[in-house]
């Protein structure tokens, strides 16, 4: 009896555009990696999908993260990485949206893919419907803003730190002591004279030809 021959991605990628003809799937190959484009309104049914298809069985649930794109009008891509341990196969799934516009959770596909949206929520404010506890994960009470999203400012808005007169944590506005610096001709953009480095006047420096 013939064995029977393990689709390629791109034959894979196919049949699962094919089971959705309203082009809710879209097909990409790229580096020996199978990614699928999904519309969010579908999500949940191309997750139950790919997990269910006996050509797929893609039962593992690897991760789900974010990716910030600020420039696009849906500037947030939601990814999807799955295994299938029986086709010895990966897949990810991809779906694009905005601040305001709330993607189908798939806790009720893969109940492990909770804490993972809890992450994607806290750390760039993607929303997440159905989800049953939709809350921070990572960062502190009452933490301000998305530290991942690329418009987020590398020092953030509070600082925490311990206050040892009053024996507590202390929460306040970040404070930033100086803002600027004053290289004077230390600095390589003001086009320093290397001649004339500090120090050089207490040199002395011997004519030329001439013998210590």
């Amino acid at each position: 009896m013939t064995e029977a021959r393990t689709p390629s991605d791109a034959e894979l990628g196919e049949a699962i555009a094919s089971s959705f003809p309203d082009g809710a799937v879209r097909v990409q190959v790229a580096h020996d990696e199978l990614t699928l484009m999904a519309e969010a309104s579908a999500i949940v049914e191309v997750a139950t999908f790919l997990r269910d298809d006996p050509r797929c069985r893609f039962v593992c649930f690897i991760d789900l993260c974010g990716v910030d794109y600020p420039q696009r009008d849906k500037r947030f891509d939601v990814v999807l990485h799955l295994l299938s341990p029986q086709h010895n196969r990966r897949i990810r799934l991809k779906v694009m949206t905005d601040e305001a516009t709330a993607v189908p959770s798939l806790t009720a596909v893969f109940p492990s893919a909770n804490w993972y949206e809890r992450e994607a929520y806290d750390l760039f404010g993607i929303l997440f419907t159905g989800h049953p506890d939709l809350r921070r994960i990572l960062t502190d009470y009452g933490f301000e803003g998305h530290p991942l999203r690329k418009d987020f400012p590398m020092t953030g808005f509070v600082e925490v730190w311990w206050n040892d007169a009053e024996k507590r944590v202390v929460n306040q506005p970040v404070r930033l002591t100086q803002d600027f610096r004053d290289w004077d001709f230390l600095s390589p953009w003001e086009a320093m004279d290397v001649a004339s480095l500090p120090g050089d006047e207490k040199a002395t420096r011997a004519p030329v030809g001439d013998k210590a």
